[in-house]
């Protein structure tokens, strides 16, 4: 998909430089026609300068009598001077319209593809251009309505020009400029464009006459019964071949399917193979009519431009295409260097990321844990610039399309990804502020559970219920985040749980039935010994914590199960009840909380005791 893009960007660029190349030599060569008119234009009022001078001269020359010899002398030596100076002006200018001609083109007057001759002068407001195109009109029009006689076609000479008239229609004038231009006198241009008219209406008038028409009629249907028995051909041709092709592949044909879903089946797959081989057919059928199109229309005269524009249909995309490849080669190296001096600096930086990870290269401050997003982030970086580099040699940059494009992407990446961004930005920081790692057991929010993967948008939890929680960046950056696994390898994780007793049990045994409970429980750490805080003195009983070690914050639900667990049986051990009293009285008679398998084996519950007082 990238290389068809690249390939349509770079026709179009081709197509666009084509028509700005052309463009640029209309222009070219209407600025060498104006040159050479101004040249003209000086030769004209230069001569109009020194014909009057000379005038003069002479004038002056005339009326002195022979008394006046050497005033006479004088003036002749002027005048002979100025013919000098004026002869090798016209040199001078001469050399000059000749490299103009050289170099310049012309405007060509085209009767039916054909060119008779050009047009480089203008005549007061009408350019070379309008000049041939008023000239091929009027012939077109003459040939069109058969009005044109070769008998009725004269040169009349003037002062100012030589027009050649057919009848009392003016075709063409021919001024001192254009003799100038084709380095002969006014008559003779005339004349030789005379001759060139006749002669080119001649012959077309032979190419489309009666005896040529009817032999073209015949060419054309000899061409036509060609074509219809090719396309015949192959129709026949193709239908045989699908046949065979479809009777030997019936064994090969066992459908499509990817591990268990089935993409065509096999009477499916048949019926693709007919599709193909009959759009192969109508393909190549209409190739071949398409190619015997131009033959047709250059048979007639009058159609061989349409024979033209159906070959450059096929011909100039090839053109085009070959000319962009070689005009883009130059391009496509720049951008191989710069890409592969993108891709080794990159493979470098991996290098790199891998030995600090590894732990081989040390770098003080820098964390391992920091090397993969690090190099990310410089990736990306590395990758932009790279591409603002490459962008200015691709095809068509520097196209309003292109740039049109690029700025309604930007637009929308820009309005739809603000909270990506957002994100993104967030994980970095979240990366660098090392607030938690893969494996860390976390609390971030209401949410509890081990970091199992950290991207650039989101992070994901997996709770102790094995559930998989996603978690945007940004509200990890906006919220606060508990790790218990930071510290727990090193001094330890503190796990503490809290229990209500009463003021009748003596705080030093509660004390000490929590620690050896805490001692019994695995995973919770003997050294530094678990210790025990009265966290409050409330009306009826006393809050006792227990605060214990454990370098397995993971396993931390389990652990405080058997704790409880631990804690219920050493109490109910040493007799002592857990529960927070709210009554001191009428107690009697009641069956105590311990459970039964703690008590002695002939304990009775106790019967009320009432005492009555007589007054």
């Amino acid at each position: 998909m990238a290389m068809s893009l690249s390939l349509l960007m770079a026709i179009g660029a081709v197509a666009q430089t084509d028509s700005l190349k052309q463009a640029k030599t209309d222009s070219l060569l209407s600025e060498k026609l104006e040159k050479g008119d101004d040249l003209l234009a000086k030769v004209d009022s230069t001569r109009t300068a020194d014909s009057l001078q000379e005038s003069s001269l002479e004038a002056q020359i005339a009326a002195l009598t022979s008394a006046d010899s050497q005033k006479k002398a004088e003036l002749q030596a002027r005048l002979d001077s100025l013919q000098t100076a004026q002869s090798e002006k016209e040199l001078r200018v001469k050399a000059q319209v000749d490299s103009l001609r050289n170099s310049v083109k012309g405007i060509p007057v085209v009767l039916f593809e054909d060119t008779l001759f050009k047009v480089y002068a203008k005549i007061g407001p009408f350019t070379a251009a309008v000049r041939a195109e008023n000239i091929t009109k009027k012939l077109t029009w003459l040939v069109d309505d058969n009005l044109f006689d070769a008998d009725l076609l004269k040169v009349i000479a003037g002062e100012e020009s030589h027009d050649l008239v057919h009848d009392e229609i003016i075709l063409l004038s021919i001024t001192d400029r254009d003799a100038f231009w084709m380095d002969k006198s006014r008559a003779e241009v005339a004349e030789s464009y005379k001759e060139i008219i006749i002669k080119g209406v001649s012959d077309y008038r032979d190419r489309t006459g009666l005896l040529h028409t009817a032999m073209r009629i015949g060419m054309l249907l000899l061409v036509l019964i060609v074509l219809f028995l090719i396309v015949r051909f192959l129709n026949k041709w193709f239908n045989i071949l699908a046949a065979k092709a479809i009777a030997k592949s019936e064994s090969l044909l066992n459908g499509v399917k990817f591990r268990n879903y089935e993409f065509l089946s096999k009477d499916r797959e048949t019926q693709f193979l007919k599709w193909i081989l009959n759009a192969t057919k109508w393909i190549v059928i209409i190739v071949v009519v398409y190619l015997a199109l131009p033959i047709v229309f250059s048979i007639f005269p009058a159609t061989k431009g349409i024979a033209s524009s159906l070959i450059g249909y096929v011909v100039d995309p090839f053109k085009m295409f070959f000319h962009a490849i070689v005009g883009y080669i130059p391009e496509m190296m720049t951008i191989g260097v710069i890409s592969a001096i993108t891709y080794q600096f990159v493979r470098f930086l991996r290098f790199m990321t891998n030995e600090i990870q590894s732990g081989k290269l040390v770098l003080p401050g820098f964390y391992p844990d920091w090397a993969e997003p690090t190099f990310s982030l410089i990736r990306v970086i590395v990758y932009a610039f790279a591409f603002i580099i490459i962008f200015p040699y691709l095809p068509g940059s520097d196209s309003p399309a292109f740039q049109g494009v690029s700025v309604f992407l930007g637009l929308l990446i820009s309005m739809g990804s603000s909270s990506a961004i957002s994100n993104i930005i967030a994980g970095l920081v979240i990366t660098y502020m090392r607030a938690f790692k893969i494996g860390d057991r976390v609390k971030i929010g209401d949410t509890v559970g081990d970091v199992m993967e950290k991207t650039m948008l989101v992070t994901r939890l997996r709770t102790i219920k094995n559930e998989e929680v996603t978690i945007p960046n940004g509200a990890i950056l906006n919220g606060s985040t508990v790790n218990y696994s930071t510290s727990a390898k090193q001094t330890g994780l503190i796990l503490h749980t809290t229990i209500t007793i009463g003021y009748d049990v003596p705080w030093r045994q509660v004390h000490q039935l929590m620690i050896d409970a805490a001692l019994k429980t695995d995973g919770l750490n003997a050294e530094p010994k678990p210790f025990v805080f009265q966290t409050s003195l409330d009306d009826y009983y006393v809050s006792y914590q227990i605060n214990a070690y454990t370098e397995v914050p993971e396993t931390a639900a389990k652990i405080y199960s058997q704790l409880h667990a631990n804690i219920q049986d050493g109490f109910n051990e040493a007799g002592v009840e857990i529960l927070s009293p709210h009554y001191r009285a009428a107690r009697d008679g009641n069956m105590v909380t311990t459970p039964p398998q703690y008590l002695p084996d002939n304990y009775k519950a106790p019967s009320f005791n009432v005492s009555m007082k007589k007054d």
